[in-house]
């Protein structure tokens, strides 16, 4: 059935954690990086010498390249261009999915072999340095999560503004917020086939022992989490359109507001207050809060429009909760830079926050001094108008797995 055995925290370190990540755009919790497996010991005599020299050089060629790319894939940085053209993300991406067909011979319908290698992957937000696991689908989820890390990576990459060595800035274009999004909708797929279609596969007992890097509430919170920020790009873009609405500005903000609670659901399950898992818990939280000072902002300036003395008390209401949730954001934010690895200090807001806080606390200002000339009240501390339920209309990409390679036959 398989078996699985761990290495501590503090054992001699594979763990490669960088001081500092620079600006955050998009949070890649690091990369879990795979170490060398001998296929030639456990499926020397049971598959042809050509299958098991195929699969141990595909992996091999992983182990190295992610050896190589996990110190510096949370850092932000230009484009490295390989000697094939692409980038050394995409190369790697390249080889994992060239990987993916040969390896699913093992655990075919009927195959005796699922069970017969030990994999071996470095962790990130576990407590535990590495494990190991007797069990080919545990091989097959973390070459999806590691897909879906490199594709947050350059996500992120794409959304940060550029700085040249003259200290010049070239800010984000449209064209990087629509390619991010359908790098995010990717992630979310394999992040989404993972858990649907790979974790079950997996016997209950090596379920439960899965590193938290790998546990269904954390793969969950990780797809909500493209997908939120997935629809914050959408939000972004719409602020910027003469022609989008104020009622597509605030369900696109409803949205987000929902991605964001499923995400931070699906990680506080597990008990992680520091390192990667800590930080990323506080990166869903701040996002979380966002969202909400966005969704609350645009439901009140619409509410706003209504000519009633409740409706303007309602908007000013809802206004005000945005401001708060404007405030507890930055206090959230500031957390979760100075928690190690350390992320850049006060960076400037991103995304549909870049232009909420301006806009937040001016307009606040404006609609209270309002409601006090019309109706001679100052500042009204009722409960926060409900926020209307909008179904999340993005989907993460249909992935599913490849057709098993020709080999096999």
């Amino acid at each position: 059935m398989g078996c699985l055995s761990s290495r501590p925290k503090d054992a001699a370190g594979n763990r490669r954690r960088p001081g500092n990540l620079g600006e955050v755009a998009v949070f890649v919790p690091g990369l879990r990086v795979p170490k060398d497996v001998d296929f030639f010991q456990t499926l020397g005599d049971r598959l042809p010498r050509s299958l098991v020299e195929r699969l141990s050089a595909l992996r091999t060629r992983i182990v190295v390249m992610a050896a190589q790319e996990a110190p510096t894939v949370t850092k932000p940085r230009r484009k490295t261009a390989t000697q094939h053209g692409g980038s050394s993300l995409a190369d790697l991406l390249q080889a994992l999915e060239d990987y993916l067909p040969v390896l699913l011979g093992l655990v075919k319908d009927g195959s005796q072999l699922t069970d017969k290698v030990q994999f071996v992957w470095v962790n990130q937000e576990d407590n535990e340095e590495e494990t190991k696991m007797a069990n080919a689908w545990y091989e097959v989820l973390s070459v999806l999560h590691l897909m879906a890390m490199l594709c947050l990576s350059e996500a992120n990459s794409l959304l940060l503004p550029k700085i040249f060595s003259d200290g010049h800035q070239l800010n984000v274009s449209e064209e990087s917020r629509r390619n991010s999004i359908d790098i995010l909708l990717k992630a979310a797929g394999y992040l989404d086939c993972a858990s649907q279609h790979v974790l079950p596969r997996l016997p209950p007992d090596l379920r439960k022992d899965l590193p938290v890097d790998l546990a269904e509430g954390v793969l969950q919170s990780l797809r909500m989490q493209a997908l939120g920020q997935s629809i914050d790009l959408q939000l972004r873009m719409a602020m910027g359109s003469p022609r989008a609405t104020l009622a597509v500005k605030r369900r696109l903000a409803c949205e987000m507001v929902k991605c964001w609670h499923e995400a931070e659901n699906g990680i506080t399950q597990y008990p992680l207050t520091e390192g990667w898992g800590g930080k990323h818990q506080l990166f869903i939280k701040w996002k979380h809060v966002e969202a909400k000072a966005a969704a609350y902002y645009f439901h009140g300036v619409i509410l706003d429009e209504g000519n009633t003395q409740k409706s303007h008390r309602m908007a000013v209401n809802a206004l005000q909760v945005a401001e708060e949730f404007l405030k507890e954001s930055k206090r959230v934010s500031e957390v979760f830079n100075m928690m190690p690895p350390t992320s850049r200090w006060n960076p400037p807001p991103s995304g549909s926050m870049k232009y909420l806080h301006e806009k937040i606390p001016k307009d606040v200002s404006s609609k209270v001094r309002m409601n006090q000339d019309l109706y001679g009240q100052d500042r009204i501390l009722e409960k926060a108008p409900t926020l209307p339920d909008f179904a999340v209309a993005l989907k993460p990409d249909d992935y599913r797995l490849p057709a098993l390679d020709p080999s096999w036959n």
